[in-house]
């Protein structure tokens, strides 16, 4: 593995797909149609930015755990394919990048990046000590909607609040899934999470509960913005791709719980943010 795709692999890439399509709906709405290439670079780069370094910082945070995790075990950061040092680096790189795009864009963006790093780099710490970590976790990714939309007009909308909340608990909840698997490590080494606090099963069944709200959220946004049943289409599609999810996992059987099913969790960005487009452009 070379050093770049090292560095790619610790930061998730891939993982982009969950957050940056949301921050292209904001960016979108807000534009009422195609925006221009200027907010739209500096919208991309801040993301990369703020992302890269959340990823990394997660991964360097948590780095003395993952290694006694046999699920951790290949990351980058593990293995000693990349080093301490040079995630402290890049995390500074990123910020550098993160802090200079937000200046680009409306003025409020770069007075608001203090709040944006504190979800960002402080996310890692929360599960030593609440349960509510996997929140924490989705208010750093509904940023993504809402500074796309600040970033062109610079206000706040009722109905970007809701798709962000909508964001924030179907990430969450997600995690809430994803995270349950490492129970029993979690109680050995007095990390906090819903299944630690409530069992799997509950820690199940409340998910399954901010799902159902996190849809109401996208409806409501769908309502505010006044969208056509085109992208109603897009919610549908999140809806059974949520159902489907939920249908695989048990409390009992995580062997389903595979990276196929983390990434699958990306198709309620995705279809929710191109039937958002077909409909602004339609």
């Amino acid at each position: 593995m070379s050093k770049l795709s090292a560095h790619i692999n610790n930061i998730a890439l891939h993982h982009s797909v969950f957050a940056l399509p949301f921050a292209y709906m904001g960016l979108f709405l807000a534009a009422k149609g195609i925006p221009t290439f200027h907010d739209f670079l500096w919208v991309t780069l801040a993301m990369i930015g703020a992302r890269s370094s959340a990823l990394a910082m997660d991964n360097l945070v948590d780095l003395k755990f993952d290694k006694q995790q046999n699920r951790m075990s290949k990351r980058p950061l593990v293995t000693g394919a990349i080093k301490p040092i040079e995630v402290i680096i890049l995390i500074i790189v990123s910020l550098c990048i993160f802090l200079y795009s937000a200046s680009q864009l409306a003025p409020i963006c770069l007075k608001l990046t203090p709040i944006c790093l504190f979800f960002l780099l402080f996310y890692p710490y929360t599960k030593r000590f609440t349960f509510l970590c996997h929140y924490f976790l989705g208010v750093a990714l509904a940023m993504a909607p809402a500074g796309g939309y600040i970033a062109v007009t610079g206000e706040l909308p009722f109905g970007i609040i809701l798709l962000s909340s909508g964001v924030c608990l179907w990430i969450g909840s997600f995690d809430v899934i994803y995270g349950s698997q490492d129970r029993q490590f979690d109680l050995d080494h007095k990390l906090h999470s819903m299944a630690t606090q409530f069992g799997v099963a509950n820690a199940h069944k409340i998910a399954a509960f901010f799902h159902f709200i996190s849809i109401l959220c996208f409806i409501g946004a769908g309502i505010y913005f006044d969208l056509s049943f085109i992208y109603y289409i897009g919610v549908l599609i999140a809806i059974l791709t949520l159902i489907y999810q939920h249908s695989l996992i048990t409390p009992y059987d995580f062997s389903r719980l595979t990276q196929v099913y983390f990434m699958r969790n990306g198709i309620v960005s995705i279809v929710i943010f191109v039937f958002t487009l077909i409909d602004i452009l339609s």
